[in-house]
């Protein structure tokens, strides 16, 4: 091989385009040059995310349908499938360990790779990363990404939106601090208006302005968080790719309603469908809990509050108990739009437990049964009898979603 000039440190991300409407329109090639946008089912209000034919016309993430129909008249909207995205998304995120072991799954379409250490193996950052794009592609069966390569995650990120899609943007380590210093520094991820507004009362506008900071104004109002940012700013962002999926600290699932729900049947069955979800996901991965956050939000903002149940337990029966309860106390009949249920304070399964509440053996022998028929046949193939009802309410891909582990929720 010939000699290369090795980075001190080479980071590539790779960010899909438009992931989930280019899924879309490579299983119906009907779709392929339309304006799609994707909604939580097909009850769904709101644009999950539209293809680039839809962006053209101004369509946008967040974008009601009913706005979108009259920006374009051609508009079609796609109930979103999460299950079959997370598998593509699996697939990639399998193949990129082809080029490194370094790999940190940022979200179900983006990962960052740290391929430091390949460089004498596999050539410079740039051809690597190159590699890696045409990899995605073969994979995927033909689905386009957008590559950034730098020396530090921050950087990599913004260098891959500069190209979309399907481009492959480079900035050389020694070039970083320059490429940044006119771009405002909300452009870089991780800054959004609260600290944005904080940086602007202080004359720090783009990232050139950083410099004028004392590190000392950051550290002291955002923690080390602060201190990255100062980094970020010059090109210099000291956080490593995180490889390891760290245990949970919580694991919860929130589902939105139909507005301004009122009808406490609707109610009660998205908490039980909630209940049900946290709980497969503590079986799954061997865990239970005895402290559950229980919330509705409304129009004047979340009510909520932690419960406990008696032990700890990872029986969907248990968890629905606790919501019974909190509703009885705490609701008053306000619309409510959205549910939320977290088990707080999940821990490794302790099956000693069984020897002291005689009924948990055979609700336990009930949830590992029904576990063993759903992984076979389908989630909620066989469920409590109220979620029979549950046809109008399709799941979502989690926001911290990784392939293995706890984090693979839909």
């Amino acid at each position: 091989m010939r000699n290369i000039k090795l980075w001190e440190r080479a980071i590539i991300l790779v960010d899909m385009n438009a992931f989930f409407a280019s899924i879309e329109q490579l299983d119906f090639p009907e779709l392929q040059g339309q304006p799609i946008g994707i909604t939580n089912g097909w009850d769904g209000t709101t644009i999950i995310t539209s293809s680039y034919e839809a962006r053209a016309y101004g369509i946008r993430t967040g974008m009601r349908v009913k706005e979108a129909r009259l920006l374009c008249r051609d508009f079609i909207q796609r109930p979103s499938r999460p299950k079959r995205y997370a598998e593509i998304s699996s697939c990639i995120m399998k193949s990129l360990n082809a080029f490194t072991p370094d790999i940190e799954i940022f979200s179900v379409d983006e990962a960052f790779l740290d391929v430091t250490r390949c460089q004498k193996l596999l050539g410079s950052p740039p051809y690597i990363a190159e590699l890696v794009r045409q990899k995605v592609i073969e994979v995927s069966d033909g689905l386009l990404c957008s590559v950034g390569v730098s020396g530090d995650k921050t950087t990599a990120k913004y260098a891959a939106k500069l190209k979309k899609p399907n481009g492959l943007t480079v900035i050389p380590p020694w070039e970083s601090e320059e490429t940044l210093r006119n771009v405002p520094v909300t452009k870089l991820c991780g800054i959004a208006k609260g600290i944005g507004s904080f940086l602007g009362q202080r004359g720090v506008y783009v990232c050139g302005d950083m410099k004028n900071l004392p590190i000392g104004v950051l550290a002291k109002r955002f923690g080390n968080l602060g201190r990255r940012i100062w980094f970020m700013a010059q090109g210099l962002d000291p956080e490593k790719v995180n490889i390891n999926i760290q245990a949970p600290k919580s694991i919860g699932h929130g589902k939105v309603l139909p507005p301004n729900t009122k009808d406490i049947n609707t109610i009660q069955v998205f908490l039980l469908h909630m209940s049900e979800k946290v709980a497969g996901r503590l079986r799954r991965n061997s865990f239970e809990a005895q402290r559950f956050f229980i919330g509705l939000k409304t129009n004047n903002g979340w009510i909520s509050t932690k419960l406990y149940t008696p032990f700890i337990t990872n029986d969907g029966l248990d968890i629905y108990h606790l919501c019974l309860f909190f509703l009885k106390l705490n609701w008053q009949g306000e619309g409510v739009f959205q549910v939320q249920v977290t088990a707080s304070d999940p821990r490794p399964s302790k099956q000693q437990l069984e020897l002291f509440l005689p009924n948990k053996p055979k609700r336990s022998h009930l949830c590992t049964t029904v576990d063993e028929i759903n992984q076979r046949y389908g989630e909620f193939f066989v469920s409590p009898a109220r979620l029979m009802l549950r046809s109008k309410m399709p799941n979502v891909i989690a926001p911290a979603w990784k392939p293995i582990g706890h984090r693979q929720s839909i």
